[in-house]
C-alpha cells in the first residue's frame, strides 16, 4: 500500500522578497559578511630566513601588514618569528612570543565609527591550542593619538614581551569615541 505524497512546500513563495524566511536569510548572510569585513586580514609583505631546515621550510621572520578595519588610512606592520621544519609545515609548531609593530598613516585618516577606549584589532593563533598574538588599539584622546600594542598570551599565562607604536592624528580630525 502506497502512502499519499506529502504536500510540497512552495519554496518559491517562501523565498520571495519580503517574506520572513527571505529576510532572515539576508540578515544571516549580511552579518556573516560584515563579520568578515570587520576582521583585519594579514597581507604578507615579505620574509627572511633565519635558520636552514633540511626537511620542511626554514625558520623565518615574517613581515605582515594589517589595515585597521575601523580607521581608514592607518596600516600596522608586524614582524614575528615563524617556526619552520616539519612541525612548522604541519602547523604543529609553537611560534615565539616575540613580535615588533610599527603603525603608520598611509593615507587620509577617517574613522568609520566611534572607537572604544581599548579594542582588539587583530588576533592570530601562534600554536595549535594555546598561544595567540594580539594587536590592541587604544585611544589617547588628550593627544588625539591612536596607540597600538602587540603582545602574545597563553590560555593560562601570557608573555610580558610586547611592542608599542603610536599614530598621531591631526587635531582637525578628532577621534570619535564611544
Amino acid at each position: 500500500m502506497r502512502r499519499p505524497a506529502a504536500p510540497k512546500a512552495n519554496t518559491e513563495a517562501l523565498l520571495r522578497e519580503g517574506t520572513p524566511v527571505r529576510r532572515l536569510h539576508a540578515a544571516i548572510c549580511g552579518a556573516a559578511l560584515a563579520g568578515l569585513a570587520a576582521c583585519a586580514q594579514a597581507e604578507t609583505i615579505g620574509d627572511v630566513d633565519t635558520a636552514f631546515k633540511l626537511i620542511g621550510p626554514d625558520h623565518k621572520i615574517v613581515v605582515e601588514a594589517y589595515d585597521d578595519p575601523k580607521v581608514q588610512g592607518v596600516t600596522c606592520y608586524v614582524s614575528r618569528a615563524k617556526t619552520g621544519g616539519v612541525s612548522g609545515a604541519l602547523g604543529l609548531a609553537e611560534d615565539k612570543a616575540e613580535a615588533s609593530i610599527a603603525c603608520r598613516q598611509v593615507g587620509p585618516v577617517s574613522v568609520t565609527q566611534p572607537l572604544p577606549r581599548r579594542e582588539e584589532v587583530y588576533s592570530e593563533r601562534l600554536s595549535v591550542l594555546f598561544k595567540r598574538l594580539r594587536v590592541v588599539r587604544m585611544v589617547d584622546a588628550k593627544r588625539n593619538t591612536l596607540v597600538y600594542l602587540t603582545y602574545s598570551d597563553l590560555l593560562i599565562d601570557g608573555s610580558p614581551k610586547n611592542s608599542i607604536t603610536a599614530v598621531p592624528i591631526d587635531r582637525a580630525t578628532p577621534i570619535p569615541q564611544k
